[in-house]
């Protein structure tokens, strides 16, 4: 459903933050002050590919630059992934304001 907002947890960091079911996580992210690594931002580069320990996702793009077995294994792009859910994302190298 359109306009739906989830929470997000990014760990280690331990940052919260709403992430609107029509932005992509890496842009809500940005807007709530907590910077993931990111590059290109269209799902090719796959620097801010992280694990998403809990949550469900979509893409934007019909296949995103993973193998199907990272998405088994839980991998997402932040940068093309849209929340389904309420998510706790795995993002070693992420900072926050």
């Amino acid at each position: 459903m359109s306009g739906d907002i989830f929470i997000v947890r990014i760990e280690p960091l331990g940052r919260e933050f709403d992430a609107p079911r029509d932005d992509t996580l890496l842009a809500a992210a940005r807007a709530a002050g907590v910077v993931l690594p990111s590059s290109c931002r269209n799902g090719t580069c796959r620097t801010c590919m992280c694990l998403a320990v809990a949550g469900q996702v979509s893409y934007r793009i019909a296949w995103p630059g993973l193998s199907a077995e990272e998405k088994r294994e839980g991998y997402i792009l932040p940068c093309v992934a849209r929340p389904e859910s309420a998510l706790t994302l795995q993002v070693p190298n992420a900072a926050g304001a």
